[in-house]
């Protein structure tokens, strides 16, 4: 592995926010009641590169009656589809216009690759464009038979409530499909990463978004509590850790709130013995690498038959030494920081984990030595990992890369099932029909075959601890939707 220390060399614009010491509500930038800021640092170079102003207790408040009078009272849930489907079109268009600059505040405060930051990027805006075209066919009102009708009404006010690894991307599949539903949405960005909600909120803004229908709170854990628990908030959409998830889920549980929850991971690759060794470790150093593993759903263990492990543990060794690890707008870069200090101290100590359970450090497990600042680590391999390890069942969020063996592709599918996660999986080998099989049988939301991939047009979520509800898909506009069941009179009908 090298280090990479050249000076920045791709072309970003500077993140430039309209109204960084304000939050908007009902339509309008306001100073928050409060003076807390909130300050934004670089992972890459430790400093501070923003500071924005931090919603309090009654600014949540205030959001969530600006979005209860924009649903309750304002023409945007009375809309129909096409007419919703016509905004998110010109939202789409105004957040294009500032691509350069969410690419910027995502290098800028997650540590993720400038050459990555486009497609990423683009994909968050497409998440609009995707949902106008569902306006045109989806069922808002559906004949079931001549005495019955099923409505599909907006669910009504959302918490938007995104995290800080992909705060556009994420944010946008939230509030696109919301959106077009005709709910009113409050957004909540991660206080690591409010950039990029702040420049949504300018777009929607400019295109003239009626007031109360999309409102920015940036906001550390107390506010957010104040904001989960407000009972004008109808639905919850939070993307993020179990252990918040668990209890955002007690209090809609409490008062019956609606929610989706879009948790952790800890994704198995099974790679079958057909499948060749360099292949998959292509595959699967591309992919731990990828935003430094801080992706939920990155291949972070790897099932493999016993006699095949030492040659992709060596193909993987291979291919991290080769890697160049440091300034993440350096072109020739191929893995950036950790997003946070307390993120490379969570990666580190599972590190140490694995060492005192016994696995065997097969390569990284260190930090680079020539890069004096910045929250890097080491891409790291781990063999000889046992499936009751804690680096074999925790997400690490991290760069870190646990390999298990099996004698069976039946073993195969038992070890991807033993985590009380259930969020992606992908299974190696060139027998579709086998592919296919091991697939229906990983208990997963999603399994990529020979591959790491997604498809916005397919739902997305987990099984188990890593979610309740999916996202994406014609299934991420229904989960905004209240089912409504409209008889006629004078029809027979059965009885209850």
């Amino acid at each position: 592995m090298s280090t990479s220390t050249v000076p920045r060399t791709v072309a970003v614009a500077p993140v430039r926010l309209g109204h960084p010491d304000e939050v908007y509500l009902g339509g309008e930038w306001v100073t928050p009641t409060g003076p807390s800021r909130i300050e934004v640092v670089s992972p890459s170079t430790e400093d501070v590169l923003i500071t924005v102003a931090e919603a309090t207790e009654p600014d949540m408040d205030a959001a969530v009656a600006a979005a209860r009078a924009a649903f309750d009272h304002g023409p945007w849930p009375r809309l129909s589809y096409p007419e919703r489907a016509g905004y998110l079109r010109r939202l789409a268009a105004a957040l294009r216009e500032r691509e350069p600059r969410l690419a910027r505040a995502w290098v800028d405060q997650t540590g993720a690759l400038a050459v990555a930051a486009p497609l990423v990027i683009g994909g968050g805006t497409a998440w609009f464009d995707y949902y106008a075209d569902l306006a045109a066919t989806f069922p808002a009102e559906e004949p079931v038979h001549p005495g019955a009708t099923v409505f599909r009404e907006p669910v009504g006010v959302v918490a938007a409530i995104a995290p800080w690894n992909n705060p556009y991307g994420i944010m946008t599949g939230k509030i696109a499909p919301a959106l077009l539903a005709g709910c009113t949405v409050v957004m909540k960005p991660a206080p690591e990463t409010p950039i990029e909600a702040h420049l949504i909120a300018e777009a929607a803004d400019e295109i003239g978004l009626p007031p109360g229908v999309l409102n920015l709170v940036p906001a550390h854990r107390d506010a957010s509590d104040h904001l989960v628990r407000n009972p004008g908030v109808d639905k919850v959409s939070f993307t993020g850790s179990v252990a918040a998830g668990q209890h955002i889920a007690s209090v809609c549980g409490d008062r019956l709130a609606r929610y989706t929850l879009e948790l952790g991971g800890k994704s198995a690759a099974i790679v079958l013995d057909d499948y060749d060794v360099e292949d998959a470790a292509d595959t699967l150093v591309r992919t731990i690498i990828a935003s430094t593993g801080q992706v939920c759903a990155t291949l972070s263990r790897v099932v493999v038959s016993k006699h095949r492990r030492d040659a992709l543990a060596d193909a993987v060794r291979e291919r991290f030494a080769a890697l160049r690890v440091g300034d993440p707008f350096d072109p020739a870069t191929d893995m950036g920081p950790l997003s946070m200090a307390r993120q490379r101290d969570r990666v580190e100590s599972y590190i140490e984990a694995g060492r005192a359970e016994g696995a065997t450090l097969a390569y990284g497990g260190g930090r680079p030595t020539d890069l004096e600042r910045g929250f890097y680590v080491e891409p790291t391999l781990f063999t000889d990992v046992e499936p009751g390890m804690r680096i074999a069942q925790e997400e690490i969020f991290g760069p870190v890369l646990s390999m298990l063996t099996c004698t069976s592709v039946d073993e195969a599918v038992e070890i991807a099932n033993d985590s009380a996660y259930g969020l992606y999986g992908a299974v190696f080998t060139h027998d579709e029909a086998l592919a296919r099989s091991v697939a229906r049988r990983v208990r997963a939301g999603t399994i990529a075959h020979n591959g790491f991939r997604f498809d916005p047009s397919v739902p997305f979520g987990g099984f188990k601890h890593s979610g309740v509800g999916r996202e994406g898909g014609p299934e991420g506009l229904l989960a905004y939707t209240e089912a409504k069941s409209f008889l006629t009179a004078g029809e027979t009908g059965g009885s209850r």
